[in-house]
């Protein structure tokens, strides 16, 4: 039977504590599937879109079990790996643990790119219950013997058709062949294309299905258009749609898409000196640039933030009224 509310789910007390601090009380449907199997030891197959709560649904099962079972943890070793596949997916997803880990004691470290990796270095020295990293870097520090990937029992892989469709599958396949055969195995992905099968297949053992959402969905609440238009006048179209925005009494906030890091800046800039506050935000910029342009964008200081589809996925910004596919998208999905 699913659970109906988080106090009917068997949780240790200090989580049952920090929900109600946080005013959690009926789980989303991929949380009340996936919590109960998860806390029985089931690897788990898990496809929902994103924003359904799929983080707490690893993490609280994970905290439960460092909670119950607190262990001594070896130099440069981890109990739990998270990969996430961008450095703001593994910073939410860290930031999350963080959260829900409130009242229980356990060490956490995040591991990407775009930062130094000395502070990285150090904080993996005395081992930690939880890492959350991005595959690249990840696999850098192992080259470099300051990750011991040996002791991991349990194993997360977040978004994993973004992290594919980001080239990431031989190192994905890399660090699973770096972890012991006896843990516990999370696959968690939006949809459930036959090659994402075929990867589950490979690194999950008898694993139980939660699939709450068709493979392709559109929120209700979300109106689309397409405007087709010859490639000089995308660009006053869209400043046509912006000094709309800027007169919005609620969701002011814009994101504007683009195919190429290249283009993301020059159509920032662009937008700036037609008088549109924008930033950009790709990959080529710096872990540091990256998270101040968010957090700008988020106090609504600068109202349009232009991205390549890094930040596509994942990425939590209330008030964004509009969405805009300044290019045609690669991955449709």
């Amino acid at each position: 039977m699913t659970p109906t509310s988080f106090e009917a789910l068997p949780l240790a007390a200090p989580l049952h504590l920090v929900l109600r601090e946080l005013n959690y009380n009926i789980p989303s449907p991929i949380q009340a599937q996936a919590i109960p199997l998860l806390l029985e030891g089931r690897d788990l197959l898990g496809c929902a879109q994103t924003g359904t709560g799929k983080t707490a649904s690893f993490a609280l099962p994970i905290l439960q079990a460092i909670h119950e079972r607190p262990k001594q943890i070896r130099p440069k070793c981890c109990r739990t790996l998270v990969l996430a596949p961008t450095r703001e997916l593994a910073g939410q997803v860290g930031k999350s643990f963080t959260t829900y880990g409130k009242h229980i004691r356990f060490k956490q470290s995040l591991i990407y790119g775009g930062v130094g990796q000395n502070p990285q270095i150090s904080a993996m020295r005395g081992g930690v219950d939880v890492l959350v990293a991005t595959p690249g870097r990840l696999l850098d520090l192992i080259e470099q013997r300051a990750v011991d990937l040996s002791a991991v029992e349990f194993f997360v892989l977040d978004e994993v058709d973004r992290m594919l469709d980001m080239g990431f599958l031989r190192d994905v396949k890399r660090i699973v062949s770096l972890i012991p055969a006896s843990r516990q195995s999370l696959f968690f992905s939006a949809t459930l294309a036959p090659n994402i099968v075929e990867l589950a297949q490979t690194i999950l053992r008898n694993p139980a299905l939660v699939s709450i959402a068709p493979e392709t969905t559109t929120g209700e609440r979300i109106d689309q258009q397409v405007c087709f238009l010859d490639r000089e006048n995308k660009r006053p179209l869209l400043e046509q749609l912006l000094r709309g925005q800027a007169e919005a009494t609620s969701g002011k906030l814009t994101i504007v898409f683009s195919r190429t890091k290249h283009g993301a800046n020059k159509l920032a800039k662009s937008l700036c000196e037609a008088g549109f506050p924008a930033d950009a935000i790709h990959g080529n910029k710096s872990q540091a640039q990256r998270e101040k342009a968010l957090e700008r964008f988020k106090k609504g200081l600068t109202p349009v933030l232009v991205a390549t589809d890094v930040a596509a996925r994942g990425v939590d910004v209330k008030d964004v009224g509009l969405v805009v596919n300044f290019d045609l998208p690669n991955e449709p999905e």
